[in-house]
């Protein structure tokens, strides 16, 4: 049985990974700040639940004690935070740093600490869910907090996917698009079901030579 772990599990599209993989018979650990409100979490036969803040080193070396040497086959950054900032003369500049400390930060945290379980799973996979809007090439005047936290990211798994290839290690970026969920909103115009199934699809399909890619979630490259 191979195993997935998903952070930021408790809802949106980490609850709809959950869901899905778990249904697909994978061993699901599913990580969250507050495992005790995640109703909808535990109802999801078999999964295992960790809590995690991905903002605290601290809490992700906890994790990494907590699963002892079990192997990873995939590991889903999907945790993240939204901030609707604009470039105004009022800008909260402990809130921009929040969003780049949880969005950019927390992955490379967790990442540096389970390294070593996703090295001895049999498919040594790293997932990080980042956004559209991080688009240089498509930039608009809103949310600039939140598209540079995303910008980082996407650096970041940019210079993974160079580090571990030579490892074995296949480094996937994807943009869910606009989804259903308390991030999304509710008009938003895609739904966490087809928005995970497609990204499934693509993990399940891609290989070392993907590694490094920037695509949404039908599989399609987006512009850096």
């Amino acid at each position: 049985m191979k195993t997935v772990l998903i952070t930021g599990a408790n809802r949106g599209l980490g609850l709809e990974f959950a869901r899905q993989y778990g249904a697909a018979g994978y061993r699901v650990i599913a990580a969250c700040r507050k495992p005790e409100n995640a109703v909808a979490l535990r109802e999801i036969p078999g999964v295992q639940i960790h809590q995690l803040d991905v903002d605290d080193l601290a809490s992700v070396h906890a994790l990494r004690r907590a699963l002892s040497e079990r192997a990873i086959d995939v590991l889903i950054n999907n945790a993240g935070v939204f901030g609707n900032l604009g470039a105004d003369g009022n800008v909260d500049y402990d809130l921009w740093l929040g969003l780049y400390n949880t969005n950019a930060l927390g992955p490379l945290r967790v990442v540096r600490a389970l390294l070593p379980l996703v090295l001895a799973g049999e498919d040594k996979t790293l997932v990080f869910i980042t956004s559209t809007v991080a688009s240089i090439t498509n930039a608009s005047s809103s949310n600039h907090g939140y598209r540079m936290s995303k910008v980082a990211l996407n650096m970041l798994v940019k210079c993974l996917s160079l580090d571990l290839v030579g490892r074995g290690v296949t480094t996937l970026l994807f943009c869910p698009g606009h989804v259903q969920t308390d991030m999304g909103g509710p008009n938003a115009k895609v739904a966490p079901v087809d928005s995970v199934s497609g990204i499934i699809r693509q993990i399940d399909a891609s290989t070392i030579v993907d590694t490094g890619r920037f695509r949404d979630y039908q599989g399609e490259d987006r512009p850096w």
